[in-house]
Formats: structure tokens, C-alpha cells, sequence
């Protein structure tokens, strides 16, 4: 392939950059499992706080009555570790520290002239919440076939029981040439900023992750196979059709 190159721009795609950003994102109809390793530190002091670990899983799947969106059916987990002895933080001073859990979120992407469209589903009814639509996320061609894909998310909405969420989020994708073994083809770096109670006395955080995607739950690192399999089995695969979804988004039943 001849190189290609393009400068940093909204927009961006073409029918080629998008399909291949839902390959990549989504896969092809088998599940795909993306591990995310990183960092979390104070701000503005630059300390670290604890290493990030997680996964996101998800599948492609299509309506028939709407051939022009592809769905992302996904959930994930990240958890904290400690930065010294590696292991799962629970609490600080006191103040447990949970993982970060989504059960589902259900994802769109359309293409829309030069520009991909996507939203995003989460959580129960009575509050289910819709985000979007996104449409600041730009697609370039870095040359010898290497696509690289930015989306920056800015988030500003209510949450139940944590009360206002403000936070910026920003997803760099890169899909390396064919050529490239399937193991490493697939690789994303992101950079979070926002506060993460109880960490850095609830002050703002910058948490940054770098991923890669592998095609089983077999092939992620131990030691989130670990933590998955034995406390959170239900991120072990995504949701698999549209009928889980609508499951989780379903009103809780009382347990009473």
C-alpha cells in the first residue's frame, strides 16, 4: 500500500475508515475482548495513587430494519491496584473502592457523510441514559496502512447515588497494516481526567490506559482472568444479542 497521510480534522472517514474502525471495535460477529493497563495519579501533584486494570468486551450485531447502523454490544470492568504490592485496593482510610462496573453499554455507529455518528446506552430504567450524539471523532490514514482513530468524550450529566459526573475522556485507536500479526494489530491509549473518590482526597485524577485487543478471554493477561473469573463472572463475555440488553436495562427487581 502506498503511504497515506492526513492532517488531525473532525471528520475524516470514508466508507473504507469506518468499516474498519467497527472491525476493529466490534470485530465480525465473535466476540472480542480489549485488556487496558495504566496509571492513576493526583492532580495537579503527579503522584500515583494506584495501577488501573481492566477489559472491555463487546460483538457486533445489526437490526434489519436499520441496515445503516452497526451496534456494539459491550460491557466492562476496570479495577485498582495497589502501586506497591499489586494488589486489589478495597478500601482507603476507611472508604471502600469499588470497581468501575458496566454491566452493558450499548453502542451505535453510522456513517454520515465524512463523519461518524455514534451514541451510547447505559444503565436501568427509571434511569436509563443516552449519550450523544458524538460527533467529534476523527479517522487518519498515519501511512503504510496504519489507521488511527481519536475520540474525545466530554461528560457532563447526574448519576444516581454518586450524584454530578464531570469528567474528559479521550480514546486513541490504532489498527496497525494487515500485514501485522493479529496478537498486536489492535492497540488503544487513553487518558482520563476527573475525580475518583476516595482517591487523591477526592480531588481530580489523571488516569491513563494502554490496550490491545485479543479474540478470547483465554488470551487475556492472568491477571485480570483472575480477578473476572472469580469476582466478576458476568465480564467474562459480553451481552450477546439485543434480548440481554433489554434484560439490563429492565427495572431491578426487589429483592424484598
Amino acid at each position: 500500500m502506498a503511504q497515506r497521510f492526513a492532517q488531525v480534522r473532525q471528520g475524516g472517514f470514508d466508507r473504507e475508515l469506518f468499516d474498519r474502525f467497527v472491525s476493529m471495535r466490534t470485530g465480525d460477529g465473535e466476540p472480542v475482548f480489549w485488556y487496558f493497563t495504566g496509571t492513576v495519579k493526583g492532580y495537579p501533584s503527579g503522584d500515583l495513587l494506584a495501577i488501573m486494570e481492566g477489559v472491555d468486551l463487546g460483538v457486533l450485531a445489526r437490526k434489519p430494519s436499520e441496515p445503516d447502523l452497526a451496534y456494539q454490544l459491550s460491557r466492562k470492568i476496570y479495577i485498582y491496584r495497589d502501586p506497591v504490592t499489586n494488589e486489589v485496593i478495597e478500601e482507603i482510610d476507611g472508604k471502600p473502592v469499588s470497581a468501575v462496573q458496566y454491566p452493558y453499554q450499548l453502542m451505535s455507529y453510522k456513517l454520515e457523510g465524512d463523519r461518524l455518528v455514534a451514541m451510547v446506552e447505559q444503565g436501568r430504567e427509571p434511569n436509563l441514559q443516552s449519550i450523544g450524539p458524538v460527533t467529534d471523532i476523527s479517522a487518519r490514514w498515519l501511512g503504510d496502512g496504519v489507521a488511527q482513530y481519536s475520540s474525545p468524550v466530554f461528560l457532563n450529566y447526574t448519576l444516581p447515588g454518586r450524584g454530578r459526573v464531570q469528567s474528559f475522556e479521550n480514546y486513541d485507536f490504532f489498527i496497525q497494516p494487515d500485514s501485522i500479526d493479529r496478537a498486536t494489530r489492535f492497540q488503544l491509549s487513553w487518558v482520563g481526567y476527573s475525580a475518583a473518590p476516595p482517591f487523591n482526597e477526592g480531588k481530580p485524577t489523571i488516569k491513563h490506559m494502554v490496550g490491545w485487543r485479543t479474540d478470547s478471554f483465554d488470551d487475556l493477561p492472568q491477571s485480570i482472568k483472575s480477578y473476572v473469573s472469580d469476582k466478576a463472572p458476568l465480564w467474562m463475555a459480553p451481552p450477546m444479542n439485543f434480548a440481554d440488553i433489554e434484560a439490563l436495562q429492565a427495572p431491578q427487581e426487589s429483592t424484598r
